[in-house]
């Protein structure tokens, strides 16, 4: 059988019953991250042109968790792109999982008047999915210009469509075909408007896919490993591997991956260096004008991904290791609050962003691709001294690292609240916590 095909065969025959309990709980955390950094982000720039330009007539479908509805495939292309908005939300497989699949089973699920336990089956094999083609390159694809969440994502969101509406096995194969020649996403737009879009994209794509596949729309059923297909068409450096027989459902990438959740809205590359400065300033409270130079050490890929080196809006300053450092030092923190223009532009943090010189390695840690076997931060001061922090290898909020349930409950409340929702925390979190228990549409009533 085929990688297509026996993508198609797992989806279609994916039971909530096989599914083991510990993989249902991680697909439950993906969703309440996922909720919380949607609402906060529903008010950004970005949704607001996309609505505005899509203009969803009335449909089944909640936007954002608002009062506005919309049809399916639209919700799901504004939520995905709120969701990914203040780049929080979560983190795997070298991606964001949840910031495609859960935009698009929600809005599916919603149109379907599915049960929270047909989310959760949905979610497990749109990541399942995206794992077992993760699995096949060891090429870093950021380095080719790709951003993995477009291309990953929108054959995850069509397998988890697939589930959802029940196809069987050739029509789900075909979906996740649909999905594939749907990919796409170039690194050149983050810290723009379009990296986001990717999210959202990817999750309409999901949609699409399922539904186009349902009416017997055709696609290829090899064409994620034909020579011309799509494992070929990304590898960075043409070593992907389009032979070796499917590992989907013989072994739960759920429990061997996991999902990273964000402790702060930045890009991922940046956490591990952001956690070692906060150490090194809690231990020592410097103030930022003692501060002579910051010399951080993180590898090569990281750097490559950090490409804004003088941002000025807190859109390109998620994607600069000059203004995590100075953030970090300035505010002793990295949140929402100088996630902004207003942050960004102040003369203190454009001064000692000026001050951050980076250091970087080819030496990658084999379990963690792209990145050094661990990050380094360390402070020059105007006296001489030099400070230096610990080397951290795994950020706050990795898998091997989770946050606490009540700094998960803390992250929710306060995107909510930065997104004034019109639920309260407590209400929705509840909610999402009693996933398997409900209807799709009682979330957002």
């Amino acid at each position: 059988m085929s990688l297509t095909q026996a993508i198609g065969r797992f989806v279609a025959d994916l039971s909530p019953n096989r599914i083991p309990e510990e993989a249902m709980r991680i697909a439950q955390l993906g969703f309440i991250d996922c909720v919380g950094t949607m609402i906060a982000g529903r008010n950004e720039e970005a949704v607001r042109i996309m609505k505005s330009v899509l203009a969803p007539p009335p449909g089944p479908s909640s936007l954002t968790f608002g009062a506005e509805r919309g049809p399916a495939p639209e919700a799901a292309w504004i939520n995905g792109t709120a969701a990914h908005a203040l780049d929080y939300d979560d983190v795997g497989l070298r991606g964001h999982p949840s910031t495609v699949l859960v935009p698009a089973i929600l809005a599916e699920a919603e149109a379907l008047d599915a049960s929270g336990t047909d989310m959760l089956t949905a979610y497990v094999a749109g990541y399942e999915t995206w794992a077992e083609l993760f699995r096949r390159d060891s090429g870093l694809l950021h380095k080719k210009g790709w951003h993995p969440t477009g291309l990953y994502g929108a054959v995850g969101a069509a397998a988890a469509c697939a589930r959802l509406r029940r196809l069987d096995a050739m029509r789900a194969a075909m979906a996740v075909a649909l999905g594939a020649s749907q990919s796409g996403g170039l690194m050149a737009n983050f810290g723009t408007m379009t990296k986001p879009f990717h999210a959202g994209r990817a999750a309409h794509a999901g949609i699409m896919a399922a539904r186009l596949a349902e009416a017997g729309f055709t696609a290829s059923t090899d064409a994620l490993e034909h020579p011309q297909g799509f494992l070929h068409a990304i590898s960075p450096d043409g070593t992907e591997d389009r032979a070796s027989p499917p590992r989907i459902g013989e072994r739960w990438a759920l429990l061997t991956e996991g999902l990273g959740i964000k402790k702060y809205p930045t890009c991922y590359c940046t956490h591990r260096a952001i956690d070692c400065a906060l150490d090194l300033v809690a231990a020592h409270p410097v103030k930022p004008d003692d501060v002579k130079q910051v010399n951080v050490g993180i590898s090569d890929y990281f750097a490559t991904v950090l490409r804004n080196h003088a941002p000025e809006t807190g859109l390109a300053g998620k994607f600069s290791i000059e203004f995590a450092m100075a953030g970090a030092i300035i505010a002793r923190r990295v949140g929402l609050r100088e996630l902004t223009d207003e942050f960004v532009q102040r003369p203190d943090v454009q001064s000692l962003m000026r001050r951050v010189v980076t250091t970087t390695t080819s030496e990658y840690d084999p379990d963690l691709p792209g990145a050094a076997p661990a990050d380094t931060v360390a402070l020059e001061l105007a006296s001489g001294k030099v400070l230096e922090g610990a080397p951290v290898a795994r950020a706050t909020g990795h898998a091997t690292r989770p946050l606490s349930e009540v700094q998960i409950y803390d992250k929710f409340a306060d995107c909510l609240d930065a997104g004034r929702s019109d639920i309260p925390a407590e209400t929705l979190f509840a909610r999402l916590k009693s996933l398997g228990a409900i209807e799709a549409r009682a979330l957002a009533g």
